[in-house]
């Protein structure tokens, strides 16, 4: 429908994600049995991730004061950071929501639990923060590199406050751990691969300046590769297939 092909680095890195994502998925550790969002409270509320949120906190009034002023618009990290930073917090808030939702669903009401409208609150919150401060980063930098950094420090904070705050590790060995790493830098690579290859075509090397002809618009190439006009004097020249047709005629 939309016209494009998968080259093989493409098709690479597709099959690193799905390789990685299946080796989560099977060693990923049993869900813990949670009966009221008061638990859900309680584990929020333990020193370590309560120094874990006031670090992330800091970090991002940090920035947003200090630093998106002045590099903003010319440092990726910066609004980058602050998107996966509020991000870990919100994935967290809306994970104990869920908890809450799907035991009021299940017969035992939640929503007279004060501690589930602090956790609505700063879902609302930190997704409104969150998706202002990435909407910025697409607009002023190339999604082709906004993708790949923000996905790997997003997820990488997630599963760390998921860690501090629900212990998942603490009940598996060390080889699942491991491999679970392993699963994670894996789809880093097929993610960056995806990337960073998306505009090759297949036969050509990847520093060869040609993009594919969806884009010859933009950067003055026809399909085939060659200048739709000169960069010194701006005279169009003509494309393979008109000087073709112009020696036929």
């Amino acid at each position: 429908m939309l016209r494009e092909k998968l080259h093989t680095f493409g098709i690479l890195g597709c099959i690193l994600c799905v390789v990685g994502s299946t080796t989560i998925v099977l060693h990923a550790p049993p869900e813990r049995q949670i009966e009221s969002v008061a638990e859900v409270w309680d584990l929020a509320t333990e020193p370590a991730f309560l120094c874990y949120a006031a670090v992330v906190l800091a970090a991002a009034f940090v920035l947003i004061f200090h630093f998106v002023p002045e590099y903003g618009q010319t440092h990726i990290m910066v609004y980058v950071g602050i998107c996966s930073l509020v991000g870990s917090l919100s994935v967290m808030s809306v994970k104990a929501l869920g908890i809450a939702l799907k035991l009021t669903f299940s017969g035992m009401n939640q929503l007279v639990y004060p501690q589930t409208w602090v956790f609505s609150s700063v879902v609302t919150l930190c997704i409104v923060t969150q998706m202002n401060y990435l909407n910025k980063a697409l607009d002023t930098f190339n999604t082709a590199v906004v993708s790949p950094i923000y996905y790997t420090m997003f997820t990488s904070l997630t599963i760390l406050a998921s860690v501090i705050m629900f212990k998942d590790w603490d009940r598996q060995n060390p080889t699942q751990i491991v491999t679970e790493m392993c699963g994670f830098v894996t789809i880093l690579s097929g993610t960056f691969l995806l990337h960073k290859t998306k505009d090759m075509v297949d036969g050509l090397p990847p520093n060869l300046p040609i993009r594919l002809p969806k884009h010859a618009d933009e950067d003055g190439y026809a399909a085939e590769g060659i200048p739709l006009r000169s960069a010194a004097d701006g005279i169009p020249l003509r494309s393979p297939r008109a000087t073709d047709s112009f020696r036929s005629s």
